[in-house]
């Protein structure tokens, strides 16, 4: 790794670029080679690797530097850097490849990006590392979560060659890279800049606390705005750019560019905000707003936050001399009625009157399909947001059963199913275990990898089917509760998601067993048998419970109805309607 630092608006940004004359040799060599299709996360950190974006890193890391950068926010030589840029892949790809071996890295369409010259290959102490950046291996941290259940086990690292980027076919003309943007600020005569970093659509409090950040630090603004991955839930990046879009008018001529970052966030807290500085320097900024709280993930499951809401602030102010980037604290602002503007709560004077809106709030709204008021948003900003947030009777919704074999799930959801239709305001689709494995998954066995395979397809159909503003209602096995929660994080960017666990005992299950499965597991028969010979991990996070055991079947789907229509993803029955 180069050990030169890079210093604001200028100093040396890595360029991984080949020639065309090498890409088109390693193209035609690459038919012989490994290769490696990659994740969205992957295809994240290789185009900010290709871009310089994670400059001074010239690859993947490799062990050496991993260790280092997990133990101290240091590369092995020395050089600032807070998280570790790995490149995971399954036990039988790390097996083939040798160091010194090329493997070719591609994208799910099978273009051929860049090479990986491998130096490493290792298996990792995982839960040591979300020890190391995470600060905690509770599984309700999304970055623990992602790091625990959908990383491969095995890292490899190793210096790249670009061959060409990946390709992004919306809002071409906002995707700057780090060279492009140092040349736009440039042109434009901005030797300061503060960076503003947001998974968030803005409101009038934000373009407040952005108007004061620029004007504290005498420089001009990037809305810099992150459309890789963010964290599960959040609204969807072609929304918010929209947003953003619509905002801008709301700024002095001059004082404001928006730009598109294709990261993938962590949510690491501190160690994030320090990264997201390095990312900005190398962009060419030379200030960063860091609030409460910096791309922490919340509260654990007992409620208390992951990290102080000040640690981000911390460590950033205690490496901004070596970042080459300076810390502006986000100050929290709140609307005052009387003045008829935002001022920071430590300004607000005293006795008067103040409002605000909670993201609790936030999202009741949505749901419930009110207006946003006019003092918390611009009208513009309303109307892209309620095009994204129809109210939740008109939301696409996903129903998600999960139990043993003979709890009764596709009774209860073939009669859930009768009663939707006959409703007739949305269309609903049925995605019964049996016969899902029948038409999509006929070529699956049942291992614990081919069982998380066939319901993460489930899981992608119904986010389909929410995304198109429809109902799915899913009854499988599910037994594994990470991946019933991926299937949450698929569906609910684009819907509702209920969780319903019918709990019916393992005692009622077999003594129905109605195909005879039970017995043939207890026979040894069948192997890695739900509830028998393989585990059925119990959810505690499902909104509705059933017993189908002591609870006749109209009764289960009168409990669901009920919730549906106290969460308000259903409204009220109409004259007639069967709900």
């Amino acid at each position: 790794m180069p050990t030169s630092l890079i210093e604001p608006h200028g100093g040396e940004l890595v360029d991984l670029r080949v020639s065309a004359e090498r890409a088109a040799a390693a193209r035609a060599a690459s038919r012989d080679w490994p290769s490696w299709e990659l994740a969205p996360r992957q295809l994240c950190d290789l185009e900010l690797l290709l871009s310089g974006g994670f400059s001074p890193l010239r690859g993947f890391l490799g062990r050496e530097d991993y260790e280092a950068v997990c133990a101290q926010l240091r590369l092995a030589e020395g050089t600032l850097w807070p998280i570790p840029i790995t490149l995971d892949v399954p036990e039988p790809v790390a097996r083939g490849l040798d160091p010194g071996a090329p493997l070719a890295l591609r994208d799910p369409e099978g273009a051929m990006l860049a090479v990986l010259h491998v130096t490493d290959v290792w298996e990792p102490d995982r839960e040591a590392e979300a020890k190391a950046v995470f600060d905690t291996t509770d599984p309700v941290h999304p970055g623990v979560a992602h790091l625990q259940d959908r990383t491969h086990p095995w890292y490899v690292g190793g210096r790249i060659e670009g061959i060409q980027p990946p390709v992004h076919h919306d809002f071409r003309d906002l995707r700057r890279t780090p060279e492009a943007m140092r040349a736009e600020f440039t042109d434009r005569g901005w030797d300061r800049v503060v960076a503003f970093q947001t998974r968030n659509p803005l409101h009038r409090a934000h373009r407040e606390l952005t108007l004061r950040a620029a004007r504290d630090a005498a420089a001009k603004l990037l809305i810099h705005p992150v459309v890789g991955l963010t964290k599960p839930g959040d609204v969807d990046h072609y929304t918010r750019v929209r947003c953003y879009q619509a905002l801008l008018d709301r700024y002095p001529d001059d004082t404001v560019l928006l730009s598109l970052l294709p990261l993938a966030m962590r949510m690491a807290g501190p160690r994030e905000a320090l990264w997201h500085a390095l990312i900005r320097r190398n962009h060419g900024c030379t200030h960063l707003v860091v609030g409460r709280d910096h791309a922490g993930p919340g509260a654990d499951g007992a409620g208390r936050p992951f990290y102080d809401p000040y640690a981000a602030q911390a460590l950033l102010r205690e490496h901004s001399d070596e970042a080459g980037v300076q810390m502006i604290p986000f100050r929290s602002v709140v609307y005052v009625p009387d003045r008829d503007t935002y001022v920071p709560e430590d300004e607000v004077p005293e006795g008067a009157q103040t409002w605000a809106i909670s993201g609790t709030e936030l999202r009741r709204r949505f749901a419930a399909g009110d207006e946003l008021p006019a003092w918390f948003t611009f009208p513009e900003v309303a109307a892209e947001l309620r095009r994204r947030h129809p109210a939740r009777d008109r939301q696409g919704l996903t129903l998600f059963f999960t139990g043993l074999s003979g709890a009764g799930k596709s009774t209860v959801a073939g009669a859930l199913l009768a009663r939707l239709l006959e409703d007739g305001r949305r269309p609903v689709t049925l995605l019964d275990g049996d016969l899902v494995r029948k038409h999509l998954s006929s070529e699956l066995g049942f291992s614990r990898e081919h069982r998380d395979l066939n319901i993460r397809r489930i899981g992608f159909v119904a986010s389909e089917i929410a995304r198109n503003g429809g109902i799915a209602v899913c009854a499988p096995i599910a037994p594994y509760d990470a991946t019933r929660r991926e299937v949450r994080e698929m569906v609910e960017p684009h819907g509702g998601f209920v969780l319903v666990h019918v709990a019916t005992s393992l005692e009622v299950c077999e003594a129905r067993d109605p195909k005879g499965l039970y017995a043939k597991a207890r026979a040894g028969l069948i192997a890695e048998f739900t509830g028998v010979s393989d585990p059925y991990e119990p959810p505690t996070d499902a909104e509705v419970v059933l017993d189908s055991g002591s609870l006749p079947v109209e009764e289960a789907v009168d409990t669901i109805i009920a919730h549906l229509q106290t969460a308000g993803y259903l409204a009220p029955a109409t004259a007639g309607a069967g709900v």
